[in-house]
């Protein structure tokens, strides 16, 4: 990068810092908005009323349709005073208003002659900000919480929305977004980026088996998965924004709990006199308490903590302290009681890792002018790991000891490595009038720092299954160094008519470490058919640095380059009542500059990122790779409320990838048809039952060349035959059961099966090298699952 763009990038930074424009911070955990209409008690709009938020300044007036928008509302509940030209006002009951999100309302006034000086006000349905053009999804905890398939993790829901598929096993919970790779999208917690959200989890993948965050203080989720914003930054897939819940400013409280992902407590309370709160999350995994092996060899073991604290400094000054951390250890591998024909069994595999992020955030309301945001963030992350492969040189003779055939094994891959990363981010909205209307202006930047430090070891190579050559790409990666991001986005959005809105913006991010700037144009559209219909359109181009791991893994990959995506999303929303939400949208996405591998001309890095084996995805690559996917999605949604909830969606979708020969092929994660249908029901007022069904075309794999795997001794693909084959049908069935005791402190008590069908479905074909035969590997069976929350 040259010296004027660095110049440029910080003077462009520092502009925004200490511009003295009005201002509105952008991110979910800033500000939310209370919008709606008024309307007279006989249908009628209510023109020129004044709502204001009690006890404050902030005021605004009803237009000539009724409707209205107070902005740059800080998180919490606020009551209404509502003031009629030339009457006495009146005041609402508290209205909820969440971070990021518009709180939509309808005020019915009462007539002059009413005895009763009240108003009504409908209770708030929450949708995405303006921006926000397609694509995006709103979730509520009670989703995750109590969905059948979930098992209290959002990202497992998430694999319920449209675009959203399972990779290769669904013992992880890889997200992975319209024919993309689980690398290619970004996490945001409470205003901090984490590079990755989950448990047992490596530095080349942004999976794993379950999340870190516990649900129970989750507020509100928005998922973006195509066309989003200007101000997100460094990837390509979706945008996932969680934004936690304050502790409770009046008392201290807690609850304890016991699920899937352990056995926890919640506590929290007010701090300074309600000034503030505090709330923390402590878990940890109970298997090992009951055996060492439930049946890969070993028993996963996981701690987690969430921590928030929030304090008002001065009314309008407010900081909030956020932490997200999980360690985990897992063995995995040859055992006494271990089936020979299982993959585990030709293994030895150990790990340990944890991983911390932590955020402080200070947010600054000026009066009836806006708001600004500042973040300073930090993560880190530690992974050790080896891996023996038992069978490398030979099937041990029967009867020989398992401990000697682990002693005896060979190396092939070891690991204690930490990545670090530490960013200064600042956020800000000012509002200008271009011709004639009211313009929304967002504009921000940040500076990233990583400090990055891996001792990798694979002495003997990787036994490729697209190469008869064994042992390809040994290497020894011992090194330590620092690398540089820095960012600044411009955002604008406004209402052209009174029908269409407009957003338009765009990005400039510098990647210091491989020495390329990109700039990253975005724009949006949508236009008001009637009151219930919506047609939106966005268009964005995306870049993504390959993870430092393959950056530094082979010298030639230091020449990669920042990989593109083009995004061209267009449908329509229909509401055909407050609480249901139907929509049409179909998607195109264009890949460019995609890393692939240099030795197999049609291995593409966008087909093995679901893995927790490192080594196949540690090779020399080039930015020479190409893709495309495209798709059509109907999704019906009833929001939680009443009786029942829930969603059903269909996708139809094609996704294409390829190699360095630059023919495309199907992708890994093509699932060309796919069937989501979840919800909830109240049975009683204390009963609840839940389920999901699932059901995804076959997704495509490559066979092994029979002759020549056995003619080796271990798998080699069919290279004439590339993704040339079609997996049968996936489909599963869970289905939860929740009961609510009313006793003097509530307790919850849950049940469930997962794939309640005990369907075998495929995950891969496998070569057992004890056999020199093919294997049938299958992904999860029946699962019971069972737990409880009591609050105290």
């Amino acid at each position: 990068m040259s010296r004027c763009n660095v110049l440029c990038l910080t003077v462009f930074f520092l502009g925004i810092f200490f511009s003295p424009v009005e201002t509105n911070a952008q991110d979910t955990t800033g500000t939310g908005a209370i919008a709606g209409v008024v309307i007279t008690h006989d249908k009628k709009p209510g023109l020129a009323v004044t709502v204001c938020l009690v006890d404050s300044i902030r005021c605004v007036l009803s237009d000539e349709t009724g409707k209205f928008r107070l902005a740059d509302v800080r998180s919490g509940a606020y009551r209404l005073e509502i003031t009629p030209p030339g009457e006495p006002p009146f005041t609402s009951e508290p209205i909820d208003v969440r971070a990021g999100l518009d709180a939509i309302v309808e005020i019915v006034l009462p007539p002059a002659s009413a005895v009763q000086q009240t108003v009504t006000v409908t209770a708030p349905a929450f949708v995405t900000s303006e921006e926000v053009k397609t694509s995006g999804f709103l979730i509520r905890p009670i989703q995750i919480r109590e969905n059948a398939g979930a098992l209290q993790d959002v990202s497992r829901y998430l694999q319920t929305l449209p675009g959203v598929v399972i990779g290769t096993n669904d013992f992880r919970n890889d997200i992975i977004v319209r024919g993309g790779s689980p690398l290619e999208n970004l996490f945001i917690v409470d205003n901090i980026e984490i590079p990755n959200i989950n448990a047992f989890a490596n530095f080349a993948s942004a999976g794993g088996t379950v999340s870190i965050l516990d649900t129970e203080l989750i507020q509100d989720v928005t998922f973006l998965t195509g066309g989003y914003p200007a101000p997100y930054i460094n990837r390509v897939s979706s945008v996932l924004q969680i934004a936690q819940r304050e502790g409770d400013r009046e008392r201290v409280r807690g609850r304890a709990t016991l699920g899937f992902a352990g056995a926890g407590a919640i506590f929290e309370g007010p701090l300074s006199k309600g000034r503030g709160s505090w709330v923390v999350s402590a878990r940890r995994s109970f298997l090992d308490v009951f055996t060492k092996d439930v049946g890969f060899g070993g028993v996963p073991v996981l701690y987690t903590l969430n921590a928030k604290a929030v304090y008002d400094v001065t009314p309008f000054d407010r900081l909030w302290l956020v932490n997200v951390s999980g360690v985990d250890r897992i063995r995995l591998g040859l055992t006494e009681n271990t089936d020979p024909d299982e993959g585990l069994a030709d293994f030895d595999i150990r790990y340990q890792g944890w991983r911390s992020a932590t955020g402080l955030n200070w947010q600054r309301v000026f009066g009836t002018r806006g708001v600004g945001l500042l973040s300073v963030t930090h993560s880190e992350a530690s992974v050790t790991s080896t891996v023996k492969d038992l069978v490398r040189d030979g099937v041990p003779a029967p009867g020989v000891p398992v401990e000697e055939i682990i002693d005896q094994g060979p190396l092939v891959f070891t690991e204690g490595s930490r990545e670090s990363e530490t960013t200064f981010k600042y956020d800000l909205t000012t509002y200008a009038t271009m011709m004639g209307r009211r313009n929304k202006i967002q504009v921000g930047g940040s500076v990233k720092m990583f400090r990055l430090n891996y001792d990798i070891g694979s002495p003997l190579g990787d036994d490729s299954p697209f190469s008869v050559q064994p042992g390809l790409n040994a290497f020894t990666l011992d090194r330590s160094f620092t690398a540089y991001q820095s960012g600044a986005y411009l955002q604008g959005t406004m209402d052209v008519t009174p029908r269409l809105n407009l957003t338009w913006g765009g990005r400039l991010d510098h990647y210091q470490y491989i020495g390329h700037t990109r700039l990253s144009p975005r724009a949006g559209a949508s236009f008001r058919v009637n009151d219930r219909m919506t047609w939106n359109a966005s268009y964005g181009q995306y870049y993504q640095q390959p993870f430092f791991l393959f950056l530094a893994a082979f010298p030639e990959n230091e020449r990669l380059k920042p990989f593109k995506s083009e995004h061209v999303v267009s449908g329509v929303t229909y509401l055909p009542t407050d609480s249901v939400r139907v929509t049409l949208e179909g998607y195109y996405k264009r890949y460019a500059d995609y890393p692939v591998s240099t030795q197999f001309p049609t291995l593409s890095l966008a087909n093995v990122g679901d893995t927790f084996n490192v080594r196949e995805v540690l090779f020399p690559m080039a930015s020479e790779g190409r893709g495309r996917a495209f798709g059509l999605e109907a999704f019906i949604e009833k929001a939680p409320g009443g009786r029942w909830y829930g969603q059903a969606n269909v996708s139809v979708a094609r996704s294409e990838q390829a190699g360095f020969e630059g023919k495309l092929r199907p992708g890994s994660f093509d699932y060309p048809f796919v069937v989501n249908v979840t919800g909830g029901v109240n049975l009683t007022p204390k009963w609840l039952a839940s389920s999901r069904a699932s059901w995804l075309g076959g997704r495509p794999y490559t066979p092994f060349d029979a002759a020549l795997s056995a003619s080796v001794g271990r798998g080699i693909f069919d290279l004439s035959r590339v993704n040339a084959e079609r997996a049968p049908a996936y489909f599963r069935l869970d289905l939860r059961v929740q009961r609510t005791f009313a006793w003097k402190r509530p307790f919850v008590l849950f049940a469930g099966i997962q794939n309640i069908t005990n369907r075998i479905n495929f995950s891969a074909y496998t070569w057992n090298r004890r056999t020199n035969t093919v294997r049938f590997q299958e992904q999860q069976g029946l699962f019971p699952i069972l737990g409880f929350e009591w609050k105290f």
